[in-house]
């Protein structure tokens, strides 16, 4: 009996060590009505967004059985409100630590209590219990939008939407994810024939709104890392794209990665993403730093 109770017992024990060495994800929504974004480690969670109600917030929680008291931070990407509709009240009512960067805040309107409120700035690692997180600057049109990536244990999850285009940071950041949700927000022939004014199409293909299919793939097929196990394709327009394309399009070359579609009505399931090959984030050099290797590199 004792001998069975030792084997039970290292069983759980190697579960419990593998649960905390990796990283569990879910979109809780994703679209133009709202983003928000779940990452934990076993111990602690962080929130990428809260684009939705507070109350909608805890209930798609509930759902994926996932605890709100161990969020221990929410990180705000950019100022839109389908992107910090939540934030406020979710921060207020759990005593839960903003993250944000003083541009966004300054334009966002958020009411957040000053010991919540704490500042970021590109490519600086901010460490919330054992997960490292780090946010990068994009194109969109915002005061001073950015993406990130989290990590812990060496497995690194990018959370790149509302990017505009596919510049060099991105393309750093993307290489080294072991998961992402990457977004994928329009068909362009679609677009160009549907309803929208012709000023609203070209703020969203224009390098500041958002990127196409095509252009998510090409970054994927083009940048992905061999390590890269699941893509969660993210903020799908309603009107101008469709999940069963976007998911046959990347499916013919998806490979070993596991291709998600990003629902605009409800939370996915939870997705635990590990890996033997791992490895800590890489920031992006300081653009003085970046000028300094470029001297070096050319002599």
């Amino acid at each position: 009996m004792d001998f069975l109770f030792t084997i039970l017992l290292e069983k759980a024990l190697l579960i419990y060590f593998s649960l905390c060495m990796s990283l569990s994800i879910a979109s809780i929504n994703s679209g133009s009505n709202g983003n928000c974004y779940y990452l934990e480690n076993g111990r602690e969670a962080v929130l990428i967004d809260v684009g939705i109600s507070c109350k909608d917030t805890e209930q798609r929680l509930k759902r994926l059985q996932l605890e709100i008291e161990k969020v221990k931070a929410i990180f705000v990407t950019h100022e839109h409100i389908d992107h910090i509709r939540g934030v406020s009240q979710l921060s207020k009512k759990y005593s839960i630590p903003v993250y944000i960067n003083s541009g966004t805040h300054r334009h966002s309107g958020l009411r957040i209590k000053n010991e919540l409120l704490f500042p970021l700035t590109h490519h600086e690692k901010i460490q919330i219990g054992e997960l490292t997180i780090v946010p990068f600057d994009k194109h969109h049109d915002a005061e001073d939008p950015v993406s990130f990536i989290v990590e812990h244990e060496g497995i690194k999850v990018g959370i790149i939407t509302d990017i505009g285009q596919v510049c060099q940071t991105v393309i750093h950041y993307f290489k080294q994810c072991h998961a992402c949700f990457l977004e994928s927000n329009y068909d362009e022939q679609m677009l160009m024939e549907g309803s929208y004014p012709p000023r609203l199409k070209k703020r969203i293909r224009g390098g500041r709104g958002h990127i196409s299919n095509f252009q998510a793939l090409e970054l994927f097929t083009k940048h992905k890392s061999p390590h890269l196990q699941q893509l969660l394709l993210s903020h799908l327009s309603k009107m101008n794209n469709r999940p069963e394309l976007v998911e046959q399009l990347f499916q013919s070359h998806a490979g070993d990665v596991q291709i998600t579609i990003a629902s605009r009505d409800e939370e996915s399931p939870v997705f635990t993403i590990d890996h033997p090959v791992r490895g800590k984030i890489i920031p992006l050099p300081s653009k003085r730093l970046a000028t300094q290797l470029e001297l070096v590199f050319s002599h």
